[in-house]
């Protein structure tokens, strides 16, 4: 698939990004991170791209940090400290940027996806996997407790259930995983590229304002007490109605025709 550490291709308003690094199973090298950061701050203000697929080539989806990198920046007499704390500053950036994106990110999650690799499906929006997919944080079977990728899988499915994985090591099925809610789906192997276009394929077809808008208040709202959410998301409200693609679709949706939306 090229020389690239990272695809881009636009399917209309859809961009799927794949990790294309199949030997380092895409670990999240440098390179790799760079790259992302580098395609993220791109789709950050382009609005003619919808939606975000992410996925990866080869027998995996991702298998977190390159562990080669990791040992050598440990191994650096004057900078290994600093180094590997740059190391988790970009990659804790990089996972921050994804629900900052003004587009809904999928996983599309094949094979594994372990330590940063989960904690990289745990910061997508939404996940789609193959049904013999596995997941784990599996960094304490070899003295490394993953305390960066528990931050977004501590969001995402119940607390007893992430400090068993992060204590135990073992990896979960796509079916627990999907019983946990850190996917949406599971689906065949045969499938998943289908699933996963036809999902982005179904938010591409709503109002880009609105779903920018509404993405944007989900992440903001969520951290918010009760009372705060209301206050938030009513002016938020406001804000969407008052936006003229939305007035045509009220008026489209009563004239009972499809809406003739400009964004």
């Amino acid at each position: 698939m090229g020389d690239d550490i990272l695809l881009r291709e636009d399917l209309g308003p859809i961009t799927r990004l794949t990790l294309n690094a199949p030997k380092a199973l895409n670990a999240l090298s440098d390179e790799m991170l760079a790259r992302l950061k580098d395609e993220f701050g791109a789709l950050m203000t382009d609005q003619s791209q919808r939606v975000v697929i992410l996925r990866g080539v080869g027998k995996a989806f991702c298998a977190g940090h390159d562990l080669k990198e990791l040992r050598a920046k440990r191994e650096d007499a004057d900078q290994g400290a600093a180094a590997l704390r740059d190391l988790f500053s970009r990659c804790s950036e990089v996972m921050q940027t994804i629900p900052r994106l003004p587009q809904p990110v999928i996983a599309e999650v094949h094979g594994i996806a372990t330590a940063a690799g989960c904690q990289l499906v745990a910061s997508c929006d939404l996940a789609v996997a193959a049904d013999d997919t596995r997941f784990g944080v599996n960094g304490v079977n070899i003295g490394l407790f993953c305390s960066t990728p528990m931050v977004a899988l501590s969001r995402n499915i119940p607390r007893k259930q992430v400090f068993e994985m992060l204590t135990t090591g073992r990896f979960i099925s796509a079916d627990r995983a999907l019983e946990l809610g850190l996917i949406n789906r599971s689906v065949h192997g045969d499938r998943l590229e289908e699933e996963a276009l036809g999902l982005a394929r179904t938010i591409a077809e709503k109002l880009g304002s609105a779903v920018r808008i509404g993405k944007r208040a989900f992440y903001d709202q969520i951290q918010m007490p009760l009372d705060k959410a209301y206050d938030y998301t009513g002016a938020v409200m406001v804000e969407n109605m008052l936006d003229d693609d939305t007035g045509e679709g009220i008026v489209a949706f009563l004239e009972k025709r499809d809406p003739g939306w400009e964004q």
